[in-house]
């Protein structure tokens, strides 16, 4: 069974200022956890928006497997003005599925993350925290194969990040269970997360993807600056 899910053939995509990205060539395969990492403005954000489909390529190809769901949790998630039963409910329903299913849809995917007591609070009253759990959760409720996920902790406190963490492997081993191993693409600058979280590692800077490896081999080659925790100095080595 072929386990590719999206393939980038020569992405890139020009903006008024220049190009955001270019020459990419990457493929995604199923069960992948993918931390995209790099400096600011490196197009980190730009490369989950082509996978999401949010955005077009100026040259290549995103080709994605038939019938692929993808789904993305923006750094600032996109939350109706409504209670989080409804921010849960609203997208089950909206693919297609009966009102009272999705309902019970929701209910569990809110339980999973902890959330199912403030079903009828209003979303915009949630803690930062919470409401990228009531993100996660209606992106759970949606059963897609590829998660995409920006900056998910950034600006949350250590232990909002750690529930966060551990909501997130949850959820994607129930996901797994239920239909199949799910991929998933997140963006970080926190080097912890990304050891604990990833399988793989896409390194992207000034737009070009420079490094695609396992994370343990693309760890073997950063050396974070003990002065600076978000520094990061990459060998310039050249891959074998």
């Amino acid at each position: 069974m072929n386990d590719v899910v999206v393939t980038l053939r020569g992405v890139g995509l020009r903006g008024a200022q220049g190009w955001a990205l270019r020459s990419i060539d990457a493929v995604l395969r199923r069960g992948e956890c993918v931390a995209v990492v790099g400096p600011n403005g490196s197009g980190k954000t730009t490369l989950l928006r082509l996978l999401a489909g949010v955005a077009a390529p100026t040259e290549g190809q995103v080709l994605c497997a038939p019938g692929l769901k993808v789904g993305m949790v923006f750094q600032r998630p996109f939350l109706l003005r409504a209670s989080v039963g409804l921010n849960a409910t609203l997208p089950v329903w909206l693919q297609g599925v009966a009102w009272s299913q999705a309902r019970h849809t929701a209910r569990r995917a809110l339980a999973e993350l902890g959330l199912e007591r403030l079903w009828r609070q209003p979303a915009h009253q949630l803690s930062g925290g919470q409401q990228q759990r009531l993100a996660l959760a209606r992106l759970w409720a949606q059963q897609p194969d590829l998660w995409l996920l920006d900056e998910p902790a950034a600006s949350l406190d250590p232990q909002a990040c750690a529930e966060l963490e551990a909501s997130l492997l949850r959820l994607m081993a129930a996901g797994a269970a239920q239909g199949g191993p799910r991929t998933l693409v997140f963006s970080s600058h926190d080097w912890g997360q990304v050891r604990r979280l990833a399988t793989r590692v896409w390194w992207v800077q000034g737009g070009c993807l420079k490094w695609d490896e396992p994370v343990d081999a693309f760890w073997d080659r950063v050396q974070p600056a003990a002065h600076d925790p978000a520094a990061l100095r990459v060998s310039q080595e050249p891959l074998p």
